[in-house]
């Protein structure tokens, strides 16, 4: 059984670059030992989050790295483009806010999905998100 690398970058410049984007989300899912409902979340998050990064940001890239962090496997997805940026980053986290055709759930449901979300965003900036998910995230004591 071949494992996922355990640090990958895809540019993203058009729709067949988000499903690579899924395609390694899940590889690195996978390779950190998380359960079928958390892939799927995961998944789910990076696909939301390349979607907007090549919609609204006009491209860019996303690096997916599994971390061991001893008994914890984190799966680390940082999203970058180089479009207009956004000048209100709490009204865009809000559900049904879109500049464009979506149904405005990218970002607050990446966020949602995600152990960690962090965003920043300027105008004239671009845009990054970073996002981890960790396979112990629903283990108990």
């Amino acid at each position: 059984m071949t494992r996922a690398p355990s640090n990958t970058s895809v540019a993203i410049h058009d729709e067949f670059d988000i499903v690579h984007v899924r395609h390694a989300a899940r590889q690195a899912a996978t390779t950190a030992g998380f359960t079928l409902v958390q892939q799927t979340k995961l998944v789910t998050a990076a696909s939301e989050l390349a979607r907007n990064a090549l919609v609204y940001g006009g491209g860019g890239k996303a690096e997916i790295a599994v971390e061991d962090l001893g008994a914890n496997r984190t799966v680390r997805m940082i999203f970058t483009d180089r479009g207009p940026g956004i000048t209100d980053i709490e009204a865009a986290m809000a559900d049904g806010f879109t500049t464009g055709s979506g149904l405005g759930l990218g970002l607050g449901g990446a966020k949602r999905l995600a152990d960690q979300f962090r965003i920043e965003s300027a105008p004239g900036r671009g845009t990054t998100v970073e996002i981890t998910m960790s396979v112990r995230r629903n283990a108990g004591p």
